[in-house]
């Protein structure tokens, strides 16, 4: 099997014969993962996959165009996206945690809303991405359209958690609004990404908290399920095999069910600190893939190499040799995960081989 082969083997249950070892690190952690490159000659994994990049911006605004809508100083270093969110800088060890500041937060009517200059993307394919899907295709890769935070985490980036949850409860108006721009731009994006050819096309929002899911089933089927259902039809009514995963950090359980109805394929992480790997495979694994378990709060910072490797091989034995799960971290490791831990996942998926 080529790579393209071996994870869709993976993600469709239909065999595997190797495992790839898939995580994400801080700045501070690829420094030590060079460091201990150059001391031992260690020879780091290759991407699973292939990330092709989305759509143009069809409307880009002058930089600081967005900062109409803040009226007190951001702090030094402060970056603004293309939907005017402000990302002020974390800590330097750990520089993806950002403090946003959302631009629409102080809105109160329709009309202010409407006002708003959300961004547009291209609805035709660019040449860069039909380029690198080939690219892939040449080198046997399998190719992922990556565009998490799809609907609901862009939409209260923009207009802030606790605004958003209350016009879902209380004004309607407002949130069907909101939810339905943010949607628009998300169907345009992975209607342009499954027309490029991409295998796979990798959405999430974090709906789940540590021990709760962020709202109820019925807010949920209102505002949330048939917009995702939109962003998924819009990829699969142009590529129908295209393998659909969906990210959701915490405890996702209770919308499981929705999810694979909505068309979703691969459901990561599986945060072990939240739900049982054993439990959710037994239940779905004839219907749905897996994609994570290895806990970072809990394991990967805390566990030893022993343990790492065990719980590697523990869960690809569970999944049995057709394999249902895509072993690794369930987020980007922090600067506490011992180099030696990574090491050991590496190398466990390294050896491991379905039975």
């Amino acid at each position: 099997m080529d790579d393209r082969e071996n994870l869709t083997g993976i993600f469709r249950r239909t065999g595997y014969e190797r495992m790839p070892a898939e995580y994400s690190v801080t700045p501070a952690v690829q420094a030590k993962l060079r460091d201990y490159v150059r001391r031992t000659g260690y020879r780091l994994p290759e991407p699973a996959w292939q990330s092709i990049p989305g759509c143009r911006q069809t409307n880009p605004k002058p930089e600081g165009f967005y900062r109409q809508y803040y009226d007190f100083p951001l702090a030094e270093g402060t970056s603004i996206d293309c939907f005017g969110v402000a990302h002020e800088p974390g800590s330097p060890q750990a520089m993806h945690m950002t403090r946003m500041r959302c631009p629409m937060e102080r809105m109160t009517t329709l009309r202010e809303l409407k006002a708003y200059e959300y961004p547009r993307f291209s609805e035709r394919v660019t040449l860069l991405q039909k380029k690198m899907v080939l690219a892939a295709r040449s080198q046997k890769k399998f190719a992922m359209g990556n565009m998490q935070c799809t609907v609901w985490e862009k939409a209260w980036n923009m207009r802030g958690m606790e605004v958003l949850m209350t016009d879902m409860a209380l004004n309607e108006e407002l949130a069907d609004y909101h939810l339905d721009r943010v949607t628009q731009i998300s169907v345009a994006q992975a209607r342009n990404f499954a027309l490029a050819g991409v295998d796979g096309l990798y959405l999430g929002d974090d709906i789940g908290m540590q021990r709760a899911p962020m709202f109820s089933l019925e807010m949920y089927r209102r505002f949330l399920k048939p917009r995702l259902k939109q962003v998924i039809d819009a990829a699969k009514n142009i590529r129908p095999d295209i393998i659909v995963i969906y990210h959701s950090c915490g405890y996702a359980k209770p919308f499981i069910e929705d999810l694979i109805e909505v068309g979703v394929d691969v459901l990561n992480p599986v945060q072990p600190e939240c739900m049982s790997f054993e439990e959710l495979f037994t239940a779905y694994g004839d219907r749905l893939s897996f994609f994570g378990t290895l806990g970072t709060q809990t394991l990967m910072p805390f566990g030893t190499p022993e343990q790492v490797r065990e719980t590697v091989n523990r869960n690809l034995d569970f999944a049995g040799p057709r394999g249902g799960l895509l072993v690794s971290p369930t987020h980007i490791l922090e600067p506490e995960v011992p180099v030696e831990n990574i090491v050991a996942f590496i190398d466990a998926c390294r050896d491991y081989r379905p039975a």
